[in-house]
């Protein structure tokens, strides 16, 4: 059987940082007509970008950017593609009210399935007040809020906000949203599947484990050390309803990714963690995907 995969951990966003890694890291054409050409390829179903803007090139993670940051890359979403819009604390602390009216506006509509906070990019911890009226919106509109977690890939970010045990506090105030912790937490995975194990609603991605070409992922799958750490973190989670499988492109090219996350993951879970559970958690998908 060909196995179904949605993406749900990409990026579209004309971030300085992203093109230079595609152009010299992982040798990806990270532009409109390369994500189709590979997702394609890669007989993704569907994906869901991470919305995220800069004001000028280099200032990611921008204090300045407007809420919510929005994909941007060609100004023309291909038609798999769906958005978790980016939330940026520094504006809600500027103008509230304005700046959640706009995020409220575009919750809205069909194509966003989801809410996205920046931990460790933006200096507040995921529990901190500052977010309690995004999730508010969340609950509200019924959408999953997606949490980076552990390492960054800009050196003026802050790690502790970014720990995924802060999460765990986050999920017993507002049981009633479905959290994602995005990249496993890495390199705290651990405490990713000790948040995923206890907590019901909250969820982790297996996007971004590396930052490379289908070389190096294949010099990865080789090095058992690497690999035995992720499959450890599922193990104790000991339920794979809790994985959804993520590329974090154009950081790695997909088709790779997805083999090598095929090699983590038993076959017999294949289908959930690339497929089912993307549907179980990102609501929206199942609408947009039969509509394809």
């Amino acid at each position: 059987m060909c196995l179904q995969v949605i993406d749900t951990h990409v990026h579209f966003s004309n971030i300085q940082s992203f093109s230079k890694t595609a152009k010299e890291i992982s040798y990806l054409d990270y532009s409109k007509a390369g994500f189709e050409e590979e997702f394609s390829h890669a007989d993704v179903v569907y994906a869901v970008a991470m919305g995220l803007q800069e004001t000028c090139p280099g200032s990611f993670p921008d204090h300045s950017a407007a809420n919510p940051m929005m994909i941007d890359l060609n100004h023309d979403r291909p038609q798999r593609l769906a958005c978790c819009p980016g939330i940026n604390p520094m504006q809600l602390r500027v103008d509230r009210r304005k700046e959640l009216e706009q995020i409220a506006a575009v919750l809205s509509e069909p194509w966003v399935v989801g809410i996205k906070i920046y931990a460790g990019y933006y200096p507040f911890y995921v529990h901190d007040p500052i977010y309690s009226p995004v999730y508010d919106l969340a609950e509200k509109f019924q959408l999953p809020v997606v949490i980076h977690g552990g390492a960054t890939y800009a050196r003026n970010a802050l790690l502790k906000y970014s720990h995924p045990l802060e999460v765990d506090e986050l999920a017993v105030q507002r049981p009633n949203i479905k959290l994602v912790i995005a990249h496993l937490g890495d390199p705290w995975v651990m405490d990713t599947a000790a948040v995923c194990a206890k907590d019901l609603n909250v969820y982790s991605d297996l996007s971004g484990l590396f930052v490379t070409d289908s070389f190096g992922l294949e010099q990865v799958e080789q090095n058992d050390l690497l690999v035995n750490q992720f499959k450890k973190a599922m193990v104790y989670t000991d339920n794979y309803s809790k994985f959804l499988f993520g590329s974090d492109w154009p950081l790695a090219p997909v088709a790779p990714y997805i083999r090598f996350v095929q090699s983590l993951v038993p076959a017999q879970y294949h289908q959930q963690v690339f497929y089912e559970n993307a549907l179980d958690v990102f609501g929206r998908l199942d609408t947009l995907i039969v509509k394809r």
